[in-house]
């Protein structure tokens, strides 16, 4: 299996200089030939992200900015900030559309005074809503809400949706007040399900273990791994046992970056332990966890070799391919190969599913 090198001179509008420290990133992919490569079909990321400019957050009143994090963030490409570039380098990938997340706005999730979190999604959502428009068939941003206030966040969500955005990006890891098992998102969850609109939570958001920084050495990867696949676990755990989704028969959930490869084996587990308890207990659902899953939940998939691996025998109906461009992660300007990889095997219709249907669906992107 070849090892493919980024090649960050394919960035539209990166200079030499940049491109020299550029940070360097081998890939794992299928050899194909430029026909090859050609003729798939263009995709579509479900994660992938911008950068907002430094000047976004100086519009914030002064004593709102002290309580803005600091947050040091790799040389990243032109694209990421200028929309016009970045369907340049969606072109260059083979990307037909993205779905887009903040990124130093994820930070902001776990920030603690409430009045800087709401009034920087505002001028988030602003600013992406602005960015999207320079092509909204191929740009989709996602509004960040603040849930401190459950109506105010409704409030801010349907203003995104009027500005043309999609779904509720809310913290994974919640403030330790206010889990998800708590009633007082249910008023969101009935407006997200009225609106057809899924609920994302993107991992590194809320106050998780990446709200003071990363550690280094092996604890930095315990946390990469260990505990940020178990904030994705104890989410969908909330969500589904909490019975949110028996109380709201339309809302779905969109676990963003958390790759897919632990989530059968949790599943199976989950079923094995409900059936169990419920002999002799009563519990909140009636259902088995991996049937309410296979209704509701989303999940995406990047570089997850070991989770691919269960297609199509699970996960067909709800599993997305992303890029996480322009994050150390992504898979740019080789994202096809990278998929022929984990998909090879698969009937055209599958990988079609995978790599555009679903979203298209879920989102109801008008492609």
């Amino acid at each position: 299996m070849p090892e493919i090198a980024v090649d960050a001179t394919r960035f539209a509008g990166m200079s030499a200089q940049q491109a020299a420290t550029f940070p360097r990133r081998t890939l794992v992919g299928e050899d194909l030939t430029d026909a090859q490569i050609a003729a798939m079909p263009k995709m579509i990321s479900t994660d992938a992200h911008v950068m907002e400019p430094d000047e976004l957050w100086k519009e914030l009143p002064q004593r709102l900015q002290a309580h803005l994090p600091n947050v040091p963030f790799r040389n990243s490409p032109p694209g990421a900030t200028d929309p016009r570039l970045r369907l340049q380098d969606q072109d260059t990938d083979g990307v037909a559309a993205e779905v887009l997340f903040p990124n130093y706005g994820m930070a902001l999730f776990g920030i603690d005074d409430v009045e800087t979190q709401q009034e920087s999604f505002k001028l988030y959502n602003d600013w992406i809503a602005g960015f999207c428009k320079t092509d909204s068939q191929r740009l989709y941003g996602v509004p960040a809400v603040s849930v401190y206030d459950i109506d105010a966040g409704i409030a801010e969500m349907r203003r995104g949706h009027d500005m043309g955005l999609k779904g509720a990006m809310l913290w994974q890891v919640p403030d330790a007040r206010l889990p998800f098992t708590s009633a007082h998102y249910e008023p969101l969850w009935a407006a997200c399900a009225e609106a057809g609109e899924p609920v994302i939570c993107h991992i590194l958001t809320g106050h998780s273990y990446a709200k003071h920084g990363h550690k280094h050495g092996i604890e930095g990867i315990r946390e990469s791994v260990n505990e940020k696949t178990n904030d994705s676990a104890n989410t969908l755990f909330d969500f589904i046992f909490s019975g949110a989704f028996d109380r709201h028969p339309d809302l779905r959930l969109l676990l963003a970056e958390s790759e897919i490869g632990w989530l059968p084996f949790l599943l199976q587990q989950w079923d094995y332990y409900f059936d169990r308890s419920r002999r002799t207990q009563t519990l909140p659902i009636k259902r088995k966890p991996s049937e309410i899953f296979e209704e509701h939940v989303f999940g995406t998939f990047l570089e997850d070799y070991v989770g691919t691996r269960a297609f199509p025998h699970w996960g067909m109906k709800n599993c997305m391919w992303s890029n996480d461009y322009p994050h150390f992660n992504m898979t740019f300007p080789n994202s096809r190969q990278v998929v022929e990889r984990h998909l090879k095997g698969l009937s055209e219709e599958k990988r079609r599913q995978l790599t555009r249907d679903n979203a298209i669906q879920l989102f109801k992107l008008k492609m």
